[in-house]
């Protein structure tokens, strides 16, 4: 599954409001919802509170990939924001992140959760990610994945 495709346009907010890590992660829930309202808004927030109360999943200086897993969910969705300001992530450390890449899927898509992680810390690793940030729109981020997929898939072949 590629990115794009987790991360649809419509999923992506470019200027998080909110000021901590719980306000981010129902703000970003709140935009998959708005797109798949059958969906449960309380168990996807516990699935990603659950796996956040187990370890900080602040990844790198800067970002976090908030992940879990749902019953009533079938597949996988993501919801990508982007912080100007900063979030308080962890209040311990004081360490703030701008880059937010929330992914949850079924138990049945559990073989995917590696491969979609491991996507998403190759993108760390590469300049997109400052793309992304420097973003004036969902689309252009969109559109940033897009070519990060197809430079991937170029250095397998």
């Amino acid at each position: 599954m590629l990115l794009n495709e987790i991360f649809s346009v419509q999923h992506i907010k470019l200027n998080l409001e909110s000021e901590t890590k719980d306000e981010t992660f129902e703000e970003l829930v709140e935009t998959i919802i708005e797109l798949r309202p059958e969906l449960n808004r309380q168990e996807l927030l516990e699935a990603i509170t659950m796996r956040e109360n187990q370890m900080n999943t602040a990844v790198a200086p800067g970002v976090a990939i908030p992940h879990g897993y749902c019953h009533t969910l079938g597949g996988i969705v993501g919801a990508i924001g982007i912080s100007r300001t900063g979030i308080e992530y962890d209040t311990e450390a004081r360490e703030m992140v701008h880059c937010i890449f929330m992914v949850l899927m079924s138990y049945e898509r559990r073989e995917k959760h590696l491969a979609v992680l491991s996507k998403l810390l190759k993108l760390l690793n590469s300049e997109t990610l400052t793309e992304m940030q420097s973003a004036k729109s969902a689309q252009e981020i969109n559109d940033i994945l897009c070519r990060f997929e197809q430079s991937s898939h170029k250095e397998l072949i």
